[in-house]
């Protein structure tokens, strides 16, 4: 007999299509550790970890159908398990691309709220080579289809399943025992999502993270009023009292919010083949009235950009695990800057060009004590004028002008941009900058989309002047998370300045810089060169408004007091300070970006408080969020939120109504206006709105 005829009589056998599907889910989980992920593995050990890691949970998923009788029902089942498991595995490749982490259970969970706002970014990710990942299950198909792959309808004994289920067993015993030589307590460092995968596999990582999952879930259901204490006790400790000279140099002001989405530090004052990419940010960055802070980090985990808004609206830091706003933004308790604000007199509102569903935004605003949203429903949605995300900012900033004139003042207002947004296509009526030659083309379109965002911004500013709002508001401008991911960094490198072959991880954690302005007129700023983050904004910005923080649960500090805390910390427990920069288990020397592998006692110690900083406040804000204990305290002078008393329908004609019996005490941009809008002094040279007009 041929080896063919003895390979095609294998495979005709219930044992041998078993191991068709284990070897190659095991290929294909191989291949996507060496092509998609980047999972530092370093020596032969780890490879060898790193080979054997999947076999284990494949067999013993696979294996469950061994245990069928019935011939139809065990291929059938063999046949959905594989696919529920490349589904698995091509998902957390596809969000790795984009995110460079991987699909936790919550993330999962939340995905409706996220999918709500992707369209064509899917397309953007994929990858020649990701035929090798689907391409096969149509295949296995085909064969058992046409019966080029018979099924045995002889069963296995329930032994012989058994003995299969028991060397997955010994494999994984093998695998984990391994792996804790190599990296001692692998499940007990959760922050790290990358060595669990590393050393155990996708499927371990999973199955780990929905254990954790549960026991979270737990947790919050046990947590009762004294879980504060603790909490607080640190609020007492580490409080940093205000600047005395800043301490209420904004009292009053309208508040303005410009999210700049995937913005990052290192495009202020850059040029791109000589030409500036970001002229009149960087005009505003310099300002003599701008408060500009250049060593400012992004501190985001999974939720992204719903994280960058929990922090500055909060001072409460990402879960470890999916987007606050996704799990937690509904049912929670919140002491948010729009409800802080409302006992000062604040009327607060979030505008934004996409559904009001993405992020979970509807629910978790009225959480947060949101007067009013503004999602898509409220703006233009014709196809041309669309990015991938939402409106074209600069349509998106002027639309926005009818309902901001139309809030009573003072206002808290927060304007979310999207067209500076990952796979930063080019927009033919927008190419009005050039796209870099990386060979990249969410690189390469990088460059261009923020020259269009930095075109939105300046429009808007002149609309404030010329409407009279900008000498009576503090305007806020910051980055929300990187635009450019980390495992794309080593091919920008060259357009750095930096060579390719010797980025590391200090230059990843350098490039999380991102923009923080605070612009208030009439006020003398300048460069602020303390370390800082987005847990910080906060406390700073009502500090500048005169409004005490010492009854409020912050992570952050005031970043222009005395006793501000510069540790800056990373949602994976890595941190940055003004002297060392920890990543993983290296630490380098932040001025100079050198490895420090001898520390010194002195050293050393610096190093153990910094990292006891990071985790204590990263332990007790997750803490606060998964236990809700913020139902349990109420800060002197705050009224909870009532998340019944917001609708987020009909919102002009309530500003109307508002307006309308406020009458002359109306003091809205409107009414301050004898009555009449400020729309027509908004200027843009957006071409799809000259093709409407």
């Amino acid at each position: 007999m041929t080896i063919l005829k003895k390979l095609k009589t294998f495979l005709d056998m219930r044992l041998g299509f078993f191991t068709l599907l284990t070897f190659l889910f095991w290929l294909k989980t191989y291949l996507s550790y060496q092509l998609d992920f980047s999972l530092g593995v370093v020596g032969p050990a780890q490879q060898f970890i790193l080979a054997i890691n999947p076999i284990a949970t494949t067999i013993f998923i696979f294996g469950i159908a061994l245990y069928m009788k019935n011939t139809k029902a065990s291929y059938i089942w063999m046949m959905i398990l594989y696919i529920l498991n490349t589904i698995l595995l091509y998902a957390n490749i596809m969000y790795y691309r984009e995110f460079t982490d991987f699909l936790t259970v919550n993330t999962m969970l939340g995905v409706k709220s996220v999918s709500a706002g992707l369209n064509t970014s899917g397309l953007a990710l994929a990858k020649p080579h990701d035929v090798i990942y689907l391409l096969d299950i149509a295949i296995l198909i085909g064969l058992l289809a046409f019966k080029v792959i018979k099924m045995d309808p002889k069963p296995l004994k329930k032994r012989v399943a058994f003995a299969f289920s028991a060397i997955a067993l010994l494999i994984f015993s093998i695998n984990l025992g391994l792996a804790e030589a190599n990296r001692p307590e692998l499940l007990k460092r959760t922050f790290d999502r990358n060595y669990i995968v590393k050393y155990l596999g996708i499927n371990v990582f999973t199955i780990h993270d929905g254990i954790s999952t549960a026991q979270k879930n737990q947790i919050r259901a046990q947590a009762s009023e004294s879980d504060m204490d603790e909490v607080l006790e640190y609020m007492k400790e580490n409080e940093a009292p205000p600047k005395d000279a800043l301490f209420g140099v904004a009292k009053g002001k309208n508040v303005i919010y410009i999210h700049l989405e995937s913005f990052q530090q290192f495009l202020l004052d850059y040029q791109l083949e000589g030409q500036t990419v970001t002229p009149f940010l960087n005009s505003i960055y310099h300002d003599a009235s701008t408060f500009s802070f250049p060593n400012f980090f992004h501190q985001v985990g999974q939720g992204k950009t719903s994280d960058a808004e929990t922090m500055l609206e909060t001072s409460l830091f990402g879960i470890q695990q999916g987007s606050v706003f996704t799990q937690y933004g509904t049912e929670n308790t919140f002491q948010a800057a729009p409800a802080i604000l409302k006992e000062e007199g604040y009327t607060s509102a979030s505008f934004h060009g996409n559904g009001g569903s993405f992020w979970n935004r509807d629910n978790t605003y009225r959480s947060l004590g949101y007067d009013y949203f503004f999602d898509s429903s409220y703006y233009s949605n014709e196809k041309n004028m669309l990015a991938e995300y939402g409106l074209k900012d600069k349509i998106f900033l002027k639309e926005s002008v009818k309902y901001l004139e139309q809030l009573q003042q003072p206002f808290y207002s927060k304007f979310i941009t999207v067209s500076n947004h990952f796979p930063y296509p080019e927009d033919e009526l927008n190419a009005d900058f050039p796209r870099g030659k990386t060979g990249d083309s969410s690189i390469d379109g990088y460059f261009q989309t923020a020259h269009y965002l930095d075109e939105a911004v300046q429009e808007f500013f002149k609309y404030l002047k010329d409407s009279g709002l900008y000498d009576n508001s503090i305007i806020v401008l910051y980055g929300d998370h990187y635009g450019i991911s980390t495992s794309r960094n080593p091919t920008l490198a060259p357009l750095l300045g930096k060579d390719e072959d010797e980025w590391n991880s200090y230059n990843n954690a350098m490039m999380q810089r991102v923009p923080f302005m605070v612009h208030i007129p009439g006020q003398t700023g300048g460069m602020f060169e303390q370390y800082g983050g987005q847990t910080d904004v906060l406390p700073t910005l009502l500090h500048l408004l005169g409004i005490s923080t010492t009854d409020y649960v912050q992570f952050g500090t005031d970043l222009f007091s005395e006793k501000h805390n510069q540790v800056v910390a990373f949602r994976n427990g890595d941190f940055v300070t003004p002297k060392y920069t920890k990543m993983g288990a290296t630490v380098y020397d932040t001025a100079t970006g050198n490895v420090l592998e001898d520390l010194t006692p002195a050293q050393q110690e610096e190093i153990d408080q910094a990292e006891q900083s990071v985790d204590t406040r990263l332990g007790l804000s997750d803490k606060v969020i998964n236990g809700d204990l913020l139902r349990y305290y109420t800060p002197a002078n705050f009224s909870p939120v009532d998340k019944a008393a917001y609708n987020y329908h009909k919102q002009m004609e309530q500003l109307e109504e508002i307006r309308n019996e406020l009458g002359d005490q109306s003091t809205s941009l409107y009414s301050k206006n004898g009555n009449k809008s400020t729309e027509d002094l908004y200027q843009t040279n957006a071409p799809e709105l000259k093709d409407k007009e």
